[in-house]
């Protein structure tokens, strides 16, 4: 098969299983009868997450996958476990649900699973700054949590564009990046420690302590896992001092490859700008426009530096000094404040909501295979459709590579049109960036999505995964068919196209 795989069930094809109203009943023992949801608007509202492609199914009416069974929504941990316990005794299955903000279908239904939904963990349980350490119930709101950290003085580091939407325990559940990456690392690096409930029932805790050797990182088995191992409970999370000093700093290259090479130097220098985007000529033009700098100098990048003093003039000294020497220019600094002032927006849904088909595409390589994976990607999708919108950034940047951050946009069209139009572009992403050594995602997670592509970029990483999801969930219980892991018996046979 290839295009990603997703149901085009009508939301009303799928009516409730036998013996719901007894699940619900028995459900509501252990959460409350206010905390199932079991009427069909009130199970709807789970029924999809963020995917770009459920959004054009849901323009003629119908779903990505299906209604869920039922929708129930713990108050702590111990509920959750019973829960657990429960659905395990009567071959139930679950779907852990945080704020329904992934891109790639990790939280939409496909065999009328019940949806946990964990926003009402929402406490921070302890802020240590002795060890730098806080630690937080993994339905608490992203932005939330933030901003309380700020309050007292301290960052998380971790700041998805989705921070406003997103869930603690969401960003930990698809392996997420922030913004900020360059600095303070994506949430692997973050997470310290988290509990979790596994398919049994049993609690699982890993303690937050530095750099054990006790084994394969349990950590970060779950850490990724899309709540298909278990479902997180809490994180523990290594915090810093808030910055004193940011300064955002505009460049203008001449060139995409001296962008990279510049960034690429920055790095290796062990340096670490907070913030370090560089976009390509389409995306550079849409925010410079009227910079007279960037006419001939049509690469944009923004950095910014950020810490304490003398540390961030330093940082950002030398970086300047290496962007320099690879022909950067400082630029007027308008294009920093219009992406500070709009850092969170999702832009994605304004063009989908004027009928446009819109999606964003996240792959990461090597520094040396991203000039040859940035053209081959550029050229095939311009020749799968000429007059598409096709633009990328490269917002994540490490000593041995990035990301590169890509927005495919279709015009208003018949969705026998364009849905396999949309096929054909992931198909072609995904591909050629295997072709180029590289892996085809890099904070947006795997979800159903993209499925089709796991067992090429595994191997027989994706056969370990299996069998380790086989021991500890045999029933297949756990958010099936995710991760590129097997589907549930009733789960409904999907294609994109």
């Amino acid at each position: 098969m290839t295009g990603p795989a997703i149901a085009e069930a009508q939301a009303d094809d799928h009516t409730p299983q036998a013996g719901t109203a007894a699940l619900a009943q028995a459900l509501a023992a252990i959460v409350g009868a206010d905390h199932v949801i079991a009427d069909a608007d009130g199970r709807r509202a789970y029924a999809h997450d963020r995917l770009p492609f459920a959004n054009f199914r849901e323009r003629t009416g119908r779903l990505a996958g299906v209604l869920p069974r039922l929708v129930v929504r713990p108050g702590s941990a111990e509920e959750v476990a019973a829960l657990v316990r429960h659905a395990r005794a009567e071959k139930i299955q679950l779907i852990p649900y945080g704020n329904g903000s992934g891109v790639l279908g990790g939280a939409i239904p496909l065999a009328q699973e019940v949806m946990v939904d964990l926003r009402r963990l929402d406490r921070i349980v302890s802020v240590d700054p002795i060890n730098a350490v806080a630690t937080v119930e993994a339905g608490m709101n992203g932005a939330a949590f933030e901003a309380a950290l700020n309050a007292e003085g301290f960052t998380c580091g971790h700041l998805p564009q989705s921070i406003e939407i997103s869930t603690v325990g969401g960003w930990a559940a698809c392996r997420g990046g922030g913004q900020a990456s360059s600095r303070y690392g994506k949430i692997e690096d973050i997470v310290v420690g988290l509990k979790a409930v596994l398919p049994d029932g049993r609690k699982l805790e890993i303690a937050p302590l530095p750099r054990r050797s006790v084994g394969p990182s349990l950590r970060d088995l779950l850490v990724g896992s899309e709540g298909t191992l278990g479902i997180i409970t809490e994180l523990s999370l290594r915090i810093w001092k808030k910055p004193e000093v940011e300064r955002g700093v505009v460049l203008a290259f001449p060139s995409l490859d001296a962008a990279w090479t510049a960034a690429r130097r920055i790095m290796q220098a062990e340096l670490r700008p907070t913030i370090a985007r560089i976009y390509d000529g389409a995306e550079s033009a849409e925010r410079t426009e009227g910079l007279e700098v960037f006419r001939t100098k049509p690469i944009l990048a923004v950095m910014v530096f950020s810490g304490a003093e003398p540390m961030v003039t330093t940082e950002q000294d030398m970086a300047l000094a290496i962007c320099t020497e690879e022909g950067g220019q400082v630029a007027p600094d308008g294009p920093f404040h219009h992406w500070k002032a709009n850092r969170y927006v999702a832009f994605s849904q304004k063009w989908q909501a004027a009928g446009y088909f819109n999606d964003t595409i996240e792959v990461t390589g090597n520094w040396s295979a991203l000039p040859g994976l940035y053209a081959a990607i550029a050229a095939a999708v311009r020749e799968i459709y000429p007059q598409i919108h096709f633009g990328a950034h490269w917002s994540h940047i490490y000593p041995e590579g990035a990301c590169q951050y890509m927005t495919i946009r279709l015009p208003p069209m018949d969705q026998v049109q364009a849905l396999p139009l949309h096929a054909r572009l992931w198909d072609t992403i995904e591909g050629l960036t295997l072709d180029h050594g590289g892996s085809i995602a890099h904070h947006h997670g795997v979800g159903v999505f993209r499925n089709p592509w796991l067992a090429r970029e595994l191997g027989a990483g994706l056969d370990v995964l299996q069998a380790i999801k086989d021991a500890l969930d045999p029933d297949n219980l756990m958010n099936p068919g995710k991760l590129g892991l097997r589907p549930a018996p009733s789960a409904v046979d999907v294609r994109h196209d």
